[in-house]
């Protein structure tokens, strides 16, 4: 099992050199690791790795009686694969009403009233412009989106291709800096706070200054090197002039409102409801979509062809991502189900004392490859600690680091978001800026990667004199 995700790894990472969708990949992956741990049970399971199987069988002391292998495919088939699929579950349907939400708002012109009002032409003072909306606007929206509608400013804005691509590099540190201190900024975030790992009112405070240093300490020193202005561009109102036809001012205004809104809504539906935040995401895109069948209810004059409605933006969101997501946790799941993450575990907790360690390794490890199947294997070395764990612990000290908001998931969260702003390849945001603009993987490592390394230990610097 170990081989073939390795393999299959090597193959997502390598996805722009052998020309093949890491989704397909991803998928491929998961399905095959769950087929090898069923026929291969018998001597998987019965080593009990983790006691995860004693603990089934202690709950569901019915299947005392069946034969061993019905005992294995009932643990494996209907009690870890359904429950962890229903934790999958919650993830993407998170995701997919997000990437919906912004999907409208993009389509309708919403983003244009935020970039329409940026006129500085001087160099300096629009690296930082761009960066300080790139950071706020990732920790409301999610990084890659947040990339991707900077990438289409920055082509309005600048026409050098050089100066954009340094510019481009800047978005990538300030949208994973800023997808870091928020649950629903960074797919990684999502994670942990879908799984109770931390809380708004835990991960914020704890890493605003921490991600914002991240940030700052590349755009001081690039400062330095970047002088000067930009010509002046005579700048539209809109980027589509068709959106004219589409949507009003007024009504841009409105989904861009809702769409913002709905967004920001979801940690209260959470707080109030007590219910998955994936219902408050579906809960915000029922009202936007109801908000837009009426808008275009009134306008008898455009053909259906033009109407931007939600049914022919949902074909324009990533769902080859959606998927890749999909295989990627389900293989996570399948080595945890099987006791490898156990034996990780075990092995990090004996080789270091400290919590600083193993996450600062998982950040740079996510500069090459995806931080996505690395936070999921963190998870699940590691279970949330309960107050009552903690009080009948033998060692308390040691546990309060795994407590729900415990500075081991505050600090995964920042090194995993963070780190893969090391290498082009190692954020959604990084490879969509990459696709988007034809970055050189080498120039990208020869002109922003110190800078982005010198910013994720600078963060981590400020994360340990907070909080020790």
């Amino acid at each position: 099992m170990i081989f073939v995700f390795v393999l299959g790894y090597t193959a997502i990472a390598l996805e722009h050199k052998i020309k093949i969708n890491k989704a397909p990949v991803a998928l491929f992956l998961g399905v095959s690791l769950w087929v090898m741990l069923m026929f291969d049970s018998q001597n998987v399971i019965s080593s009990d790795i983790g006691g995860r199987f004693t603990n089934f069988l202690k709950e569901h002391s019915d299947i005392a009686g069946l034969p061993q292998w019905e005992q294995y495919i009932q643990f494996i088939a209907e009690n870890q694969l359904l429950g962890f699929l229903s934790e999958i579950a919650e993830i993407l349907f998170f995701l997919m009403g997000a990437m919906t939400i912004v999907e409208i708002v993009d389509q309708h012109g919403g983003f244009n009233i935020i970039t329409n009002r940026i006129h500085t032409r001087k160099k300096v003072y629009l690296l930082w412009i761009i960066a300080i909306i790139t950071f706020f606007m990732s920790s409301v929206l999610d990084n890659l989106t947040t990339a991707i509608v900077m990438i289409a400013l920055l082509r309005k804005l600048i026409s050098k291709r050089q100066y954009r691509w340094l510019y481009a590099g800047i978005v990538i540190i300030a949208a994973n800096a800023g997808g870091a201190w928020s649950p629903i900024g960074d797919v990684t975030t999502i994670m942990l706070w879908i799984n109770g790992n931390v809380t708004t009112g835990g991960i914020v405070p704890t890493l605003f200054l921490p991600s914002l240093v991240s940030m700052i300490v590349p755009l001081v020193i690039l400062s330095f090197y970047i002088k000067g202005s930009f010509p002046e561009i005579k700048k539209g109102e809109l980027a589509n002039p068709n959106l004219v036809a589409i949507a009003t001012q007024r009504e841009r205004y409105i989904i861009l409102i809702l769409g913002i809104g709905s967004l920001l809504f979801v940690p209260i539906f959470k707080v109030f409801t007590h219910l998955p935040p994936f219902l408050g995401m579906l809960f915000g895109l029922s009202v936007l979509w109801i908000f837009t069948e009426i808008m275009y209810r009134r306008k008898h004059d455009l053909d259906e062809n033009e109407k931007m409605t939600v049914a022919r933006v949902l074909k324009n969101v990533d769902v080859p991502t959606i998927l890749f997501f999909l295989g990627i946790l389900s293989a996570v799941d399948a080595l945890q189900t099987a006791g490898h993450l156990t034996l990780v575990s075990d092995w990090l907790d004996r080789s270091f004392s400290s919590v600083y360690p193993p996450n600062i390794l998982i950040g740079l490890l996510s500069s090459v490859v995806d931080n996505v199947p690395l936070v999921a294997g963190a998870m699940g070395m590691h279970e949330v600690v309960s107050p009552e764990m903690l009080a009948n612990a033998a060692n308390p000290a040691v546990l309060a680091n795994y407590v729900t908001d415990g500075k081991f998931w505050t600090l995964l969260a920042y090194c995993a978001g963070t780190g893969g702003s090391i290498l082009i390849i190692g954020s959604a945001a990084g490879v969509a800026v990459m696709g988007l603009e034809k970055i050189d993987f080498i120039w990208f490592l020869k002109r922003i990667s110190l800078f982005a390394l010198i910013g994720y230990f600078a963060g981590i610097l400020t994360f340990y004199l907070m909080i020790g």
